[in-house]
């Protein structure tokens, strides 16, 4: 797809104009016939998001309360011989969607306790209309949602199935607030950031957990603070990896985007994330 429908795309969802300028925009660039197939490509269809299914026999699933009130989706192997590292997964600005729930499933195929908690539970949870969840999401003070992962973090650190460890994986507005969690929070043991947002340079300084930090090579809104988040990491001697996915656009890793899912990059960042979490979280 020409990457200007993407970059426009990618300004709409991130809230750059409300829903009626992105459609006058996309009808005044590509014609009026070619705006619904372009937007099949360009939103989420989550009639495709279930990779691993709900009721996978290798799983228990289940949507809990880990904080009070505060709702979530825990996925952990059926038959675990012994504890395992906890993995929280922060959902997109879309909020606890089926892909967020998909990708706990897979983490937790992987030999993990994965819960992905709903930020939006205390205004509501997370509605079905896509533009509805990320104007709730524009409403949630930075604090607050730093608050709830660092609850969150603790409580997935003393579930029953759980050694003590705990990692954080977030996408987009969750990797930016993994990136978040990794300044506020000692005791994160291990943060992924998929094509997140970066910290202040001055706040590096307080990281402890170790970083991997994925970055799509076309994503110029995001990557224009990669380079001085790096600097930073380098010069307080942080441990971190940090990949770059060129021809990537942002969200490559979100299979049920047809136009910007890229597969060849979603998989080799998926195996070193992966590969990472079992490294620091065993």
């Amino acid at each position: 797809m020409d990457q200007k429908y993407i970059k426009l795309f990618d300004t709409y969802t991130h809230g750059g104009m409300n829903r009626r300028d992105f459609l006058d925009r996309l009808k005044a660039l590509a014609g009026a016939a070619a705006v619904t197939p372009i937007l099949a490509q360009l939103e989420n269809n989550y009639a495709h998001a279930d990779t691993i299914s709900p009721d996978d026999a290798r799983l228990t699933t289940e949507t809990i309360q880990i904080l009070p009130d505060l709702n979530g989706y825990l996925a952990m192997p059926k038959d675990a011989k012994g504890k395992l590292g906890g993995v929280m997964v922060i959902h997109e600005n879309r909020g606890l969607n089926p892909h967020i729930k998909d990708i706990a499933r897979r983490v937790a195929l992987e030999g993990f306790v994965a819960f992905a908690p709903d930020y939006l539970t205390y205004i509501g949870g997370t509605p079905a209309d896509e533009d509805k969840a990320r104007d709730m999401i524009g409403t949630l003070k930075p604090e607050d949602v730093n608050a709830i992962s660092l609850d969150v973090r603790d409580a997935l650190s003393q579930h029953k199935g759980v050694n003590g460890k705990v990692g954080a994986i977030g996408f987009c507005w969750g990797g930016g607030y993994v990136n978040s969690l990794a300044v506020a929070d000692p005791k994160l043991n291990a943060g992924v950031a998929y094509y997140g947002i970066q910290p202040k340079a001055e706040d590096v300084a307080k990281i402890k957990a170790p970083l991997m930090l994925h970055y799509a090579g076309l994503d110029d809104r995001v990557n224009a603070g990669m380079k001085d988040f790096e600097a930073a990491l380098k010069a307080n001697k942080k441990t971190y990896e940090l990949f770059v996915y060129e021809g990537a656009n942002h969200a490559f890793n979100n299979d049920t985007n047809p136009a910007r899912y890229d597969k060849a990059a979603a998989d080799l960042a998926w195996g070193r994330t992966i590969g990472f979490l079992k490294k620091h979280l065993a």
